[in-house]
């Protein structure tokens, strides 16, 4: 073999940083050593894997094909050191989860799967739809877990689960008292929601199909428990994953508001890059996601 597992880690960490120093840092070494093994793999097969652009390296096409064949032999390689060593059959696994999933889901998840498989270890990495989408088309993370609709060519997304969104308000707020909400009153409404970017607010937005031009957007905050203590303190009317507000109408803190003529189903997906190689550790996983019982997802009732 003409090249070592080593140039292959440094040439895919300087692929996902696009930056010497930044993969220097990644892998613990110094940024003479990361150009030395760069430029000692390039010269053995003459080739340019990446095209200088300032201080930055892009990716030559060249290197952009094989990106997916080194990410998988990456791969592969810690399987087989996983096997030599006699530790957990389950190798490192890096998740990335949408903002909902990741609070409200995610965690019982990962420490069944540790219990499952003791010594791997999990990296749980959060963020909004259009974040952990392009972590997971840059291989930075394993296995995507999100709540929006994806079309990226690049990425294989297949369905999970089943999730609804729901409007709600304070307590004291006039919709409190009402049987159901019609468009008018959606209008007349001040709402609180999540930002662009994140699959709630794609799902928000495909509900509200017909007025959705015409709602006051009171406040976009980032995190689901920012809108629950505004709406909480009378600021407006919010919308998120039933889920995330489960508990709130236990308590009594937050108003679930009938909406009957809008449809807030949808669902939450899994997003693979098309070309990742599924590890061990990776279909254990998704295996144990898919099993997730029902009666374990809160609030996933229907809208009635």
């Amino acid at each position: 073999m003409r090249f070592t597992l080593r140039q292959l880690e440094v040439f895919l960490a300087v692929a996902r940083s696009e930056s010497v120093s930044r993969a220097a840092q990644e892998l613990g070494m110094s940024q003479s050593a990361v150009s030395g093994a760069l430029s000692d793999l390039e010269q053995q097969f003459d080739v340019q894997l990446f095209d200088r652009i300032g201080k930055r390296l892009r990716l030559s096409a060249l290197g952009r094909s094989l990106r997916p064949p080194g990410e998988a032999l990456e791969e592969r390689a810690r399987e087989l050191e996983q096997a030599l060593s006699s530790r957990s059959a389950a190798g490192p696994l890096r998740i990335g989860a949408t903002l909902t999933i990741g609070n409200y889901v995610a965690m019982p998840l990962v420490a069944r799967f540790l219990r499952e498989h003791p010594g791997a270890r999990v990296k749980l990495e959060i963020g909004n739809t259009a974040e952990i989408t392009r972590r997971v088309q840059n291989f930075e993370i394993d296995v995507g877990l999100v709540e929006g609709e994806l079309r990226e060519s690049e990425l294989r997304v297949t369905p999970w689960c089943d999730d609804e969104l729901v409007v709600f308000c304070a307590p004291a707020h006039p919709f409190a008292g009402k049987p159901a909400l019609d468009d008018h009153d959606l209008l007349a409404a001040s709402w609180i929601v999540r930002e662009p970017g994140s699959g709630t607010r794609q799902a928000f937005e495909h509900a509200m199909r017909g007025v959705l031009s015409e709602l006051e957007i009171r406040l976009e905050l980032p995190h689901t428990e920012a809108i629950k203590s505004a709406v909480e303190a009378g600021m407006g009317v919010g919308c998120v994953s039933r889920i995330a507000v489960a508990e709130a109408f236990r308590h009594g803190s937050l108003v679930p508001c009938r909406v009957p003529h809008r449809d807030f189903r949808r669902q939450f997906f899994f997003a693979l890059h098309e070309e990742k190689y599924l590890s061990a550790s990776i279909q254990s996983w998704l295996e144990l996601c898919s099993r997730w019982p029902a009666e374990a997802r809160e609030g996933a009732r229907p809208n009635a």
